[in-house]
């Protein structure tokens, strides 16, 4: 089976070797891309000096600028659905997703789950280092999404996820609408109201330690009012021409 990560990075230079030397040496064979959105500290450079280390398993996507995550994510799933891809992760470069937690979201995918969710709430809270008031807010806003969407997923905004390669290829991923955090949750969203098995995975996660948190204040409004929207949309698998 091949796996893919899929790895958005904006100014993540302070992580980006280690993220790889972690990834690339995992006992399983996980493949890497990389999807750059025009990093000025150099992210890119040092992921195209690697490259030549791992030819055939490092991949590089460089866009123009800051182009959203959940753009920098379709544009990894459709470059992996090309070059047939069984299984598909996101994950964050900062270290906040253990890189070793990967195998364990492969092994749940291989039980017959359609998207694995590497979660922080669905066994109590598994998070280290957030301030209380960004637990809260992150805590709150899965509860808010189940709340509206009936959903029963426990960390919808979840970043560390598996898709399977039918997972990719049912969802139409041209009509996704949310570009930032909410993108993750319209993801999970749209899997579950097609019908596809869903299934989380406990994890713990650790705060970044270097580099520059993403978040804002607009990201977070964009989930807030696109999950509103949520169950009055028409979900369509997409169609195969």
């Amino acid at each position: 089976m091949k796996k893919l990560v899929i790895i958005p990075t904006y100014n993540e230079i302070e992580n980006i070797s280690r993220m790889i030397d972690v990834v690339l040496t995992l006992d399983g064979g996980f493949d890497m891309l990389v999807i750059d959105d025009g990093s000025p500290d150099g992210t890119a450079k040092v992921v195209r000096e690697r490259q030549a280390e791992f030819p055939s398993r490092l991949h590089l996507i460089e866009r123009a600028g800051k182009l959203g995550l959940g753009t920098a994510y379709i544009a990894g799933f459709l470059w992996a659905l090309e070059h047939n891809y069984d299984y598909i992760f996101e994950m964050d470069c900062d270290f906040s997703h253990n890189p070793n937690d990967l195998q364990r979201l492969y092994d749940r995918a291989r039980e017959g789950y359609d998207v694995v969710v590497g979660s922080r709430y669905v066994q109590g809270v598994n998070v280290i280092n957030w301030p209380m008031s960004r637990l809260l807010m992150s805590y709150c806003a899965s509860m808010y999404v189940r709340t509206i969407t009936r959903m029963p997923v426990y960390d919808a905004t979840a970043g560390f996820v598996c898709y399977s390669r039918r997972a990719l290829k049912t969802l139409d991923l041209d009509r996704v609408q949310m570009k930032g955090y909410g993108f993750q949750i319209e993801m999970k969203y749209s899997a579950w109201r097609l019908g596809l098995k869903v299934s989380e995975v406990s994890i713990v996660f650790v705060d970044r330690v270097v580099g520059t948190s993403k978040m804002s204040s607009g990201i977070f409004g964009e989930a807030f009012w696109g999950v509103l929207k949520l169950p009055f949309r028409k979900i369509r698998a997409r169609k195969i021409v």
